[in-house]
């Protein structure tokens, strides 16, 4: 038996609990099942009735859901899968729509607490990375195979790293003599070309970071799996995404709001492409973050942001601005200054789910 009686603290339960909104005889998924912590109390709130599919790329972390739930609850499925992969399965399992879906992105502290996993920078471990361990691909591999140009591009792109070149041209010169294997010696070749950590961030997060997404394509196909979502959810169903760094926040309020027929180009109306179609509702105006009580019980959850909506039906949706109404819009728009954009945070977090 896996032992599960390590404490296991969903992040935002109360939140997620409060806009999925969980109606019994009702059809659940949880896209990232993890320990099982946000699935548990789904089922709690289906009482025996209806249906939750959970899904886990980590077949560890499945195993241990596995052993949680199976012993209370039977109404329930679990798939070693990789949520992006969703839209296939339900077709499988004769469900045609759901009335709520759950997606936890980045990486549980389980595996960060595991150092044989290469998640953590304060473990030292192999430098592995993969979520899914059947897949062949490693961190390792990266450090120590790719060109600098790529590695640094990686570190930019996914890490928002400022010394992503700087870190590059080390990783690259110290393979010369011995290869990287281990986490810690990354970070601290990282904490060499960085300088030592000033404040709670330390100076290799946003590198392991940029290395984990590259690895294991974690925004890869994001954008498409949640409009996909959308589209599966029952009139009235809900989507309720938490991410845990600005990249990830950034394309679900994106989706979110082309989704709720707002303009995400921020182009003056007359050149405005979006579909302008109303097909969801946005619950939540600004994301969701953790109350004071939440972080100090799991500090690691600091970084996580919970963004929802709900499917309207059909005949609340309805078109904007189209054709000549667009144009005589960007008429008035050219004497009424110009659009202001909301501003992004790129401020690194740490990047895990609980």
């Amino acid at each position: 038996m896996i032992d599960t009686a390590v404490e296991h603290i969903p992040v935002l339960l109360s939140q997620v609990l409060e806009f999925l909104q969980v109606r019994k005889g009702g059809i659940y998924v949880d896209c990232t099942v993890g320990l099982g912590g946000h699935s548990e109390e789904i089922l709690r709130q289906l009482e025996g009735s209806g249906r939750l599919i959970a899904l886990d790329r980590d077949k560890e972390a499945l195993e241990r859901a596995r052993e949680r739930l199976r012993s209370r609850y039977q109404n329930f499925q679990l798939f070693h899968e990789n949520f992006k992969n969703l839209p296939i399965i339900l077709p499988q399992l004769g469900v045609q729509c759901l009335d709520g879906c759950l997606v936890d992105l980045g990486v549980s502290s389980h595996q960060l607490d595991s150092p044989e996993r290469g998640f953590s920078f304060q473990l030292k471990g192999p430098l592995d990375m993969r979520m899914d361990k059947h897949q062949k691909s490693t961190a390792a591999d990266l450090v120590n195979q790719l060109p600098k140009e790529r590695l640094a591009e990686i570190l930019w792109r996914y890490g928002e790293e400022k010394a992503a070149r700087r870190i590059a041209a080390a990783i690259v010169q110290r393979r010369k003599t011995a290869k990287l294997r281990t986490t810690t010696e990354l970070a601290e070749l990282v904490e060499q070309v960085k300088g030592h950590a000033q404040g709670r961030i330390h100076p290799a997060t946003r590198v392991f970071q940029a290395l984990r997404i590259e690895v294991n394509q974690e925004l890869a196909g994001l954008e498409e799996f949640l409009q996909q979502a959308i589209g599966l959810l029952a009139p009235r169903g809900r989507l309720v995404a938490i991410s845990f760094h600005s990249l990830e926040d950034r394309i679900v309020k994106t989706v979110f709001q082309k989704e709720a027929g707002k303009c995400v180009c921020f182009r003056p109306p007359e050149f405005c492409t979006c579909p302008r179609v109303e097909n969801v509702q946005i619950l939540t105006k600004k994301p969701v973050t953790p109350d004071p009580e939440q972080i100090m019980r799991n500090p690691r959850a600091r970084s996580a942001k919970l963004r929802a909506v709900e499917k309207l039906k059909t005949g609340d949706r309805r078109q904007e601005e189209t054709g000549d109404r667009r144009l005589e819009t960007g008429a008035r728009s050219q004497n009424s200054g110009a659009r202001i954009q909301e501003p992004e945070s790129r401020t690194q977090n740490s990047e895990l789910r609980t």
